[in-house]
């Protein structure tokens, strides 16, 4: 735990402890959003020293074809080491990636918990480009369950507007279920650096004239909430979101359109939308009064929002198209400035 989380976790549990019904809110709403952090188990943590080699570093103006290239080599070795090293189960997973030989991975990582950055579709063509960011608990060992939903989004976005590409951006350390560190906003910000560079760069090596969209997923929601976006971002959408650290839409560092939508079958639905110090990320996406445009999720759980046959799949690939219906919007009244300016 940082020594800023600390220090705010007992400023948090002390005042709990000054009794009176003050307290006993407190000290119950540092409990629930401490549960929050336990309620799924954590599957296939990966351990800090998978071996792999160290990733490749390009020139800012290395095309993606000469990534994609050289990262496959690296992908191939990331795999015999772990094989080498008795690390059977991320050895089988990277296998499982490199299979068909055709991965485009704009960046990749193969080293303890693993970043990887992956396009899907012909990126320097595409006029719709859609950034996936995850949420908690995705590593290299939980990819393909990240990818599968890429790949599901990418398809139906294909059947309606063949140029398109989406982007698997595992660019960060994401915290852990289990952990402090998902209550927290730090993991956030380090992302959100890293965020806000590529996404200018992907403007830059996209088809000409190119919308971007940001689908941000459970804990990735507060990464793209802290992210400053240009204007080649057109929508940003929080699904499955905990909350953003913001109190509304308009005050994100952002001039594109914001949605909001959960599934109803989403336990993240019954987490207190509450702050307490650094703890926890306060209003709700959903709620009316932060201003996004709400979109039809259906009955998606947490995990299931990219399903293929979803409505929320639908939703989400109406908006990366911009033929988002009116049913699907919030009132106009609930439009901030910036969005109106996409409008």
């Amino acid at each position: 735990m940082a020594a800023g989380t600390a220090t705010s976790t007992k400023r948090a549990t002390a005042t709990a402890r000054g009794g009176g019904s003050t307290g006993r809110v407190r000290r119950t709403l540092l409990a629930a959003l401490v549960a929050a952090a336990v309620v799924l188990p954590v599957s296939a943590a990966a351990s800090p020293d998978v071996p792999a080699p160290i990733p490749v570093a390009f020139a800012e103006d290395a095309a993606p074809h000469d990534r994609y290239t050289a990262n496959r080599a690296s992908l191939a070795e990331a795999t015999r080491m772990a094989t080498d090293a008795g690390r059977t189960g991320r050895a089988a997973k990277l296998r499982a990636i490199e299979a068909a030989g055709t991965a485009q991975f704009l960046a990749f990582d193969g080293r303890g918990r693993g970043r990887a950055v992956e396009v899907f579709g012909d990126l320097e063509t595409a006029d719709r480009v859609t950034v996936l960011v995850p949420g908690s608990d995705t590593t290299l060992d939980t990819y393909q369950r990240f990818r599968a939903g890429a790949v599901s989004l990418q398809q139906r976005l294909q059947a309606e507007h063949p140029r398109s590409a989406v982007v698997a951006w595992l660019g960060y350390d994401t915290p852990g279920t289990v952990s402090t560190t998902v209550l927290t906003a730090a993991r956030a910000d380090e992302a959100a650096a890293e965020l806000g560079p590529f996404l200018a760069w992907l403007g830059d090596v996209s088809g000409p004239g190119a919308r971007l969209s940001l689908l941000c997923h459970s804990y990735g929601s507060v990464v793209c909430a802290r992210t400053g976006t240009g204007p080649a971002v057109t929508d940003m959408v929080l699904f499955g979101s905990p909350g953003t650290g913001a109190d509304a839409a308009r005050d994100l560092p952002t001039g594109a359109r914001v949605w909001a939508g959960r599934g109803s079958d989403d336990w993240i639905g019954n987490v207190p939308h509450a702050r307490l110090g650094a703890i926890g990320f306060g209003t709700d996406p959903v709620d009316p009064a932060f201003g996004a445009r709400a979109f039809a999720a259906g009955s998606a759980g947490h995990s299931d929002y990219l399903k293929p046959g979803t409505e929320s799949l639908d939703s989400l690939a109406a908006i990366v198209l911009g033929t988002a219906t009116a049913d699907t919007a919030a009132p106009a009244a609930t439009t901030t400035t910036a969005e109106a300016s996409h409008a």
